[in-house]
């Protein structure tokens, strides 16, 4: 039976606030968009701080650009009280884990290593910084395959040694709702995942819709 990642969030964020506690969250970033309505969820029982941690993104131009519309958003949204964590720009990994898987499509094999590499990244960061749980805004993404990542991001944690807190963001209306936010505070809507091999396979779409358009044109 397929795991309800979503109600596996809500049993834990409930269980935080009977607790009376604040435990400390490291919560990795991949843009903006994806981070504004998954703090609305984590923000006001866990002390959060944000892990930008993506050497897929290329080039490091567009690494930047997402690093600064995160934190205008934390900025304008209220959220400033809450750091990034920024590692520095090394795509090297990347192209490590995703030699010979250059070819495949998004959402196949190099993706999901490309979550296992920022995953066991965050977990890492966890540990060190004494973190008490961690995951990625990565689940809020319709694109993104919530069921690899929470079974990579519990993999990780169990390794690193700390828990990995089960998401799917997306429900109830959560992308919706990261769209809305995106809307309201103007941010940049990335129409790549962010390695250039998305952002070749985006371009190759909008020439053969290109094409198409011509064709009908002609007709």
């Amino acid at each position: 039976m397929r795991e309800n990642y979503g109600l596996l969030f809500e049993k834990t964020r409930e269980a935080v606030r009977m607790s009376g506690t604040r435990p400390r969250l490291l919560l990795h970033a991949c843009c903006a968009p994806c981070s504004s309505h998954c703090l609305e969820e984590v923000a006001r029982d866990f002390d959060v701080t944000m892990f930008f941690y993506n050497p897929n993104i290329a080039p490091e131009e567009e690494f930047r650009f997402r690093e600064r519309e995160l934190a205008r958003f934390l900025d304008e949204a209220g959220y400033r009280g809450i750091k990034i964590d920024v590692p520095a720009y090394d795509p090297a990994p990347f192209y490590e884990i995703a030699r010979g898987l250059e070819h495949l499509p998004e959402g196949g094999a190099r993706c999901r290593r490309c979550y296992e590499l920022r995953l066991r990244e965050t977990a890492k960061a966890a540990r060190t910084g004494g973190f008490d749980w961690f995951t990625t805004t990565l689940t809020i993404s319709p694109y993104k395959n919530a069921a690899w990542l929470n079974e990579i991001g519990i993999r990780a944690g169990e390794e690193a040694g700390v828990p990995y807190l089960c998401s799917d963001f997306k429900k109830k209306n959560g992308y919706r709702r990261s769209i809305e936010l995106s809307k309201e505070y103007h941010l940049y809507r990335q129409d790549y995942c962010g390695c250039e091999f998305s952002r070749a396979e985006r371009d190759e779409k909008r020439r053969r819709a290109e094409t198409e358009q011509n064709k009908n044109e002609e007709q």
